[in-house]
């Protein structure tokens, strides 16, 4: 079993052929709200991908908290740690232009009010595989998750801020992007940020958008998967739908190279389709797609 102890937001889209500069008004082509925040994608990614997923966080008690309620039971995974919080649900303002590119802004709302895992949480995280984190609910918060975590640690350090010891102390893997490893290490070159966060945690992954991805380990050599050439609509969940499908290949054993691969062909379906949770690939598809991929 995989947990994921995370955000989980509204995502209010528009979509327009140029994201506007400050003070500049546009006109959109359409918009969607869709369920996402950066752990609920992740666990909704984990269980399409054929992973058994638990999910612990908290959503409001505004219109929005039972759909993302919903929506994540509907992927299959487990919301028994689920919390409503009075007030509003998480929410995220993002933009998507016609080269699949996005920002984000995000306004926690419950996710705010998470402080750590219950008692009775962090002995469903113990009994799992591995514990999926992100940066979305309160630092502290993220790191008694870890702290208490007594399987497997993988952290998606972002939103990027600066990272204590006692976290990075408890991470198994670290899987930043490019962007993010940078802001962490200092290091713009990807393989000296690798070797910088290797110092700092066992394993790391660094993902390089149309580069592809890059594993290293302390006690092995780096190892580069490219990606897979695609057109992208929307890259909003491509790195919560790489973390998700990684985790479940490493639960099932895969070596490097080949969880790599499984979680590079997720991510390169999910940026095929609009959305977040609705763009995630199924097993079944991700299958398919690798088998044509020999």
């Amino acid at each position: 079993m995989i947990s994921v102890f995370g955000s989980a937001n509204m995502d209010l889209v528009a979509y327009v052929a140029q994201a506007p500069a400050l003070g500049e008004t546009v006109t959109g082509r359409a918009f969607r709200a869709i369920p996402g925040g950066k752990g609920a994608n992740q666990a909704v990614a984990a269980a399409r991908a054929g992973g058994s997923v638990l999910f612990l966080g908290a959503v409001g008690d505004d219109a929005f908290g039972p759909e993302l309620r919903a929506t994540l039971a509907g992927a299959g995974v487990d919301v028994t740690h689920l919390r409503t919080e009075p007030g509003p649900s998480g929410i995220a303002h993002i933009v998507v232009d016609d080269r699949g590119g996005n920002s984000i802004i995000v306004v926690p709302g419950a996710n705010g009010a998470v402080t750590g895992p219950t008692d009775a949480g962090a002995e469903a995280i113990g009994r799992s595989g591995a514990l999926l984190l992100q940066l979305e609910l309160p630092l502290a918060a993220v790191t008694e998750a870890a702290r208490r975590a007594r399987t497997e640690v993988i952290l998606t350090p972002a939103p990027v801020v600066p990272l204590p010891g006692d976290l990075l102390d408890a991470v198994t893997l670290i899987l930043p992007n490019e962007h993010e490893a940078a802001a962490i290490t200092g290091r713009k070159d990807p393989g000296q940020a690798l070797a910088e966060l290797l110092e700092r945690v066992p394993e790391a992954v660094i993902t390089l958008g149309g580069e592809g991805a890059l594993y290293g380990a302390r006690d092995a050599a780096p190892v580069h998967v490219p990606a897979f050439e695609v057109r992208a609509v929307d890259t909003t969940a491509a790195g919560d739908t790489f973390a998700g499908a990684l985790a479940v290949a490493r639960e099932e054993g895969r070596p490097p190279a080949d969880a790599l691969r499984f979680a590079s062909a997720a991510a390169a379906l999910s940026v095929q389709r609009e959305g977040a949770s609705t763009s995630m690939p199924l097993r079944a598809e991700i299958d398919r797609f690798l088998a044509e991929r020999p």
